[in-house]
């Protein structure tokens, strides 16, 4: 085969996507993978629903249609249920083997590659190349294990793969006529908290407040997120003041660049044993970024102060100021907040020599309670405008970077 012809085939690829399937580039492609699937997968995801389609090839092709518009194209190179020798990839990247790494794609694309999920990617004029490599591969010959072409950017949209994520497909309910129906959507998801199979941490809302929040029309959007622990994604409940609720699926990144209004105090929303809950719980009232939060609980304070360990970790250690902590800190003000911080720091509380050891209740917490989580929620709101503020100048920095 020349290099024309090699050039051609992955042109053809990138003139499908986005294309309906009775499209001609769509029917010239699905000619060249071996013109009938040998498996066809179709998948409802979200809601309002989109309907997804991958038409497996024995080649080692598959063409995955969102709403019939071919949304990716994925070359197969080993072994799967439907291609059982996959394919070789030279035949449709011109310069690239079975055996490339990251550098011999690098070379063959000199344009701007970006990171996502753990992966990088190619940006090219009508579509994005992801080179998808054995866990922590890239390096060495034998690590690449497809290639995914994209009509979006991977940065802001899922893995193709996973549209058929068997936790992820049985997450929304639907009502006898076919409506998407909010509680029993919402009775899934705490299930699957409950069983393990999903995770909630530092969301903009929790599940339970969800609808309390959304009931008092304080805010425009309010929205709960989880995320699945077989494939990753994070699912997105959302419910406006003045439309229906949507239900998505979306990279961690992209999760937390999601708009996200500050929490209303309770006592505008929430029921009485909602109100009552959160007097007893703790409660945010201060921080200095990246070194330390304050909270209060029964008229105690804590300090929870991050310290370093060594060059590539961290953690945190969580104390109950004592008398002298607290008159310091009612006289001199944060101040005194940041210099504890600093002695925590400087004496590892990991270590038993330091006289902060003990003290963490973290490690050492009064009758098994734990505080871990209960500080988790208090300061959840200002770490997720953190997280979501991180995110965002990381993904202002990839684009300088691929632009200049």
């Amino acid at each position: 085969m020349t290099r024309r012809r090699e050039h051609d085939r992955m042109q053809l690829i990138i003139e499908a996507l986005g294309k309906p399937q009775g499209d001609l580039a769509v029917r010239d492609l699905i000619a060249a993978f071996g013109t009938a699937p040998a498996e066809i997968a179709a998948y409802r995801i979200g809601e309002p629903v989109v309907l997804s389609q991958h038409l497996r090839f024995g080649s080692g092709g598959e063409i995955v249609l969102h709403d019939d518009a071919v949304f990716a194209v994925i070359l197969h190179l080993t072994p799967t249920s439907f291609a059982p020798r996959g394919l070789d990839v030279a035949e449709w990247i011109p310069g690239i083997g079975n055996s490339a790494t990251f550098a011999d794609f690098r070379a063959s694309f000199d344009v701007p590659w970006r990171f996502a999920e753990g992966d990088r990617y190619f940006v090219l004029e009508a579509a994005y190349l992801r080179p998808e490599f054995v866990k922590y591969g890239g390096r060495r010959a034998g690590d690449l294990q497809r290639v995914a072409f994209t009509v979006d950017d991977p940065k802001d949209t899922c893995r193709p793969a996973h549209d058929g994520c068997p936790v992820c497909r049985e997450l929304i309910a639907h009502a006898e006529d076919g409506l998407f129906d909010l509680d029993g959507t919402i009775h899934r998801l705490v299930h699957g908290l409950e069983a393990g199979v999903l995770t909630s941490k530092d969301g903009p809302v929790p599940l339970a407040d969800l609808r309390p929040l959304h009931a008092s029309a304080l805010l425009e959007r309010v929205e709960s997120q989880v995320t699945c622990t077989a494939c990753g994604r994070v699912a997105c409940l959302t419910l406006y003041r003045d439309s229906s609720p949507t239900f998505s699926h979306h990279p961690l990144d992209a999760a937390l660049r999601r708009p996200h209004e500050a929490i209303p105090p309770v006592e505008r929303w929430g029921d009485a044993a909602r109100i009552a809950a959160a007097r007893e719980a703790m409660r945010y009232v201060d921080h200095e970024p990246g070194s330390w939060f304050l909270v209060e609980q029964h008229g105690d304070l804590y300090l929870d102060s991050r310290y370093t360990i060594s060059s590539i970790l961290d953690d945190s250690c969580l104390i109950r100021l004592d008398d002298a902590e607290r008159r310091q800190y009612r006289e001199a003000g944060r101040d005194t907040l940041t210099e504890l911080a600093r002695r925590i720091d400087s004496t590892g509380p990991h270590r038993e020599e330091s006289p902060f050891h003990l003290r963490n209740l973290r490690r050492y917490p009064d009758d098994g309670k734990d505080y871990t989580t209960e500080l988790r929620a208090a300061i959840a709101d200002h770490t997720w405008l953190a997280r979501q503020k991180q995110a965002a100048a990381q993904h202002a920095r990839a684009a300088s970077a691929a632009e200049g």
